[in-house]
């Protein structure tokens, strides 16, 4: 009888420990998200109230992907009022847990994202949705010769879904 009940103590045990390993796993991976689809369309800024035409793009770019296919566009705009907007196009890329957009002073490398929490960076929110356009404000005296790339950062595993570097204007 002693034994019987060792072994439903230890079959309890042992259950409870995949119940919560599978619920932290859950928790962590969010695996549900690789099927969801969140579009966002947000106006570009000038249509959002400002005066037509005294929007200047001052640097753009394109995504290459890193951990996850991502494509789009990125956009650099200057109000008339001196308030720069990073402004996300075409934007296609997987859902997934605590995505942010981040300005990075660090260089894109196409054969990985890595190194994108290196040096400094700037965390512009998080991301609206995996697809779409949208609008991000960038903090007032942000140097875009220093912050020059665009990354969607997984702060959950420290990984780059894809980036994008901003290429000045002239």
């Amino acid at each position: 009888m002693c034994r019987t009940k060792r072994r439903n103590t230890a079959l309890w045990i042992t259950t409870a420990a995949v119940v919560v390993l599978a619920a932290v796993g859950l928790y962590l991976f969010q695996p549900w998200k690789l099927f969801t689809t969140d579009r966002v369309d947000e106006a570009p800024p000038a249509a959002a109230g400002q005066q037509a035409g005294a929007v200047e793009q001052v640097a753009n770019g394109a995504f290459v992907s890193h951990e996850h296919e991502t494509s789009g566009a990125v956009e650099v705009q200057r109000l008339a009022d001196g308030k720069a907007t990073l402004r996300l196009t075409n934007l296609r890329t997987s859902d997934g847990p605590a995505l942010h957009v981040w300005l990075s002073d660090q260089p894109v490398k196409k054969d990985g994202g890595g190194n994108l929490d290196d040096g400094k960076h700037i965390d512009l929110g998080s991301l609206k949705g995996n697809e779409g356009n949208q609008n991000y404000a960038i903090p007032a005296g942000t140097d875009l010769n220093t912050f020059s790339t665009v990354t969607i950062w997984c702060e959950r595993f420290s990984v780059s879904f894809g980036a994008a570097e901003l290429k000045q204007r002239a």
